[in-house]
Parts: structure tokens; sequence; C-alpha cells
């Protein structure tokens, strides 16, 4: 089924019982926060990163640390790292915070040049060390422990070739490797694609990923289509068996009018939602954030989304 299809279809079936919130940054005045990590707790405290930018300026962004003080209320961490990067992320490798997000070179501004995920580890947050780079030109690689203690690798490999043989130039890939020291540029253009994610000239990539009880992957991410000028960003979902390469429940979870309305930075960019990911309460209650029109971050109330395919194992990632 084509994006547009399911998106449609998903508004009009569940839209009038979804009503999501803009969160509220404090400590960065006068700049906008939108595009963070997915949130995290560390002892009893909620912590995210942010990407951080001037509404004016584009390609010119800043990765901050933000603490929960209230709901829907974030604080700088004063004295936090500063990281130039764009989209943060974050995942917990063994003892080790693993911070990655994509670093960009401009010609001149405003005008692209080249871009790279870059990657930092470490036990303290306070204290990360960069370790890796990702192959030029590939943004969105996500890492997620796995139940054997290997840990899986998204990819999101761009090509404009790869039309002609999957009928979209950006894509999913999936590949294992043994430790943080086998994260290279090689290992993960290595990683093979997951078939049938996306129809012909859609794209789209993981944005946080979980590891399950089962041993499964819980998947957030983003499915993305042109829809006369905008390009339109849903919030999709799917289960991937990491050793099978098997995908289950693949679906949309939210979409930018599931949220209150807000600005966006660019004409195009009114219906984009770019996610982030996920904090569980139960089953029946799940906050799921993302990114809305590159200006802000919004928060919204969802079902647990891999239901029937085992519970997170990250407590971090967990209320209770």
């Amino acid at each position: 089924m084509k994006a547009e299809k399911r998106k449609r279809e998903f508004e009009a079936s569940i839209l009038d019982n979804l009503k999501g919130e803009i969160l509220t940054f404090s400590g960065v005045e006068g700049f906008d926060v939108y595009n963070c990590s997915q949130p995290f707790k560390v002892d009893n405290d909620w912590y995210m990163f942010g990407r951080v930018e001037r509404r004016q300026e584009w390609m010119r962004s800043w990765v901050r640390l933000f603490t929960k003080v209230q709901k829907n209320h974030w604080k700088l961490v004063n004295n936090s790292m500063i990281y130039q990067l764009e989209d943060p992320y974050i995942a917990k490798i063994a003892d080790n915070f693993v911070l990655g997000g994509t670093h960009v070179q401009v010609k001149q501004e405003d005008v692209l040049d080249t871009y790279y995920g870059y990657f930092y580890y470490g036990k303290q947050l306070d204290n990360l060390k960069y370790f890796a780079t990702g192959p030029k030109n590939m943004k969105d690689i996500r890492i997620v422990p796995l139940a054997d203690g290997r840990i899986g690798v998204f990819s999101r490999p761009r090509d404009k070739k790869l039309i002609d043989t999957h009928g979209s130039e950006a894509l999913i890939g999936f590949t294992i490797i043994n430790n943080l020291q086998e994260l290279t540029a090689e290992k993960i253009n290595q990683a093979q694609i997951l078939p049938n994610l996306f129809a012909d000239l859609e794209w789209g990539g993981v944005n946080q990923a979980f590891l399950l009880d089962t041993g499964k992957i819980g998947v957030i991410g983003h499915l993305s289509f042109k829809q006369e000028d905008q390009s339109v960003y849903t919030i999709m979902s799917f289960v991937l068996d990491p050793l099978t390469l098997k995908i289950y429940d693949y679906q949309i979870i939210g979409t930018r009018n599931c949220y209150s309305k807000a600005p966006a930075k660019r004409e195009f960019l009114q219906d984009c939602c770019f996610p982030s990911g996920m904090i569980y309460h139960n089953d029946n209650f799940c906050e799921l954030y993302s990114g809305l029109g590159d200006t802000c971050e919004g928060v919204l109330s969802i079902s647990y989304p891999f239901k029937g395919h085992g519970r997170l194992v990250e407590k971090q990632y967990l209320v209770k």
C-alpha cells in the first residue's frame, strides 16, 4: 500500500483521538529546538539531546543536552557539551552511552557539500568521546543492543541509482556487528537492504530502535513521500526479527496533523514530523516524541505499537 493511502486511512480512523502537544525548552532563548533524541532516564531524571538552531538559519545547528523539569518542559543542562551536529540520537550499549548525529559540511551559506554520521561514546553523559564516522552522504544510522550481546545496525543508503533496482533513492539496511569497534563506514555500507518498506519514489529511515524481550527489535522511523509542493514525513513503526530479517506490523502511528499547529521552517515542511522516539508507560499509553516542521518538538500519546511482539528491555526508556 502506498504511503499516501496509509496516511489517509490512518488519519480517517484515529485522528480525532490524537491530540499532541508542543514542548517548551528553556535556556536557549532565540533558538528553536527540534528533531531531538529519544528521551532517556538516568537514575530518576529524564534527558534528551536536542537540535538547536536559529529559525532563519539552515544547516548551522548544535546539539545540546536537556533535562525534564515538568510536563512538556525541558531545560538546558548548564555547562553540558556542545556538538556541531544535526538530528541527535542515543543508544545504550552495555555500560556506554552512544550519541550519534549528522555532521554537515557546507560550501557556502545554504549550499550543502556533504554530510556524515558521527558517533560518540562514554559511561558519563558529560564525557562522551568521538569514535567513528559513517559513510559519506548517509544519515539516520541507528544502533541497538541485541539479545545475544551483539549490536544491530540500521543504515540508510541514498543514491538515485537505487531507484532503478528498488524504486526509491533512500532505503533502510540492517547488519549485525560484534562490538562498537566494528562500527565502521565499510561495515555500515555492507548492510542488507530490507525489502518492501517503500513504494516507488517513497523514502524513509529508522529513528529509534528498541530491544524487545522476545529478541526482536521494535523500530520507530519515518515514511516519506512528495505530495504536490510538500515533503510529507509520517511516523511509522515495525518489528524486525534480526536473525531472519522478517518484518511484522508495519504501520503509520503518527502524522503532523496529530500535533498542535506550529510554524514550519520552510514552506515544503508543513506536513513534516521527524520522530525522536518513545517513552513506555503501559501497553495503552506511550509518549511518542517527534520533531515538527524543523522548528519545534511535539509529544503524542499512543498505544504501545509493538504489542504482541514483546516488551521493551531497556529500562532507560521505561517510566517504571
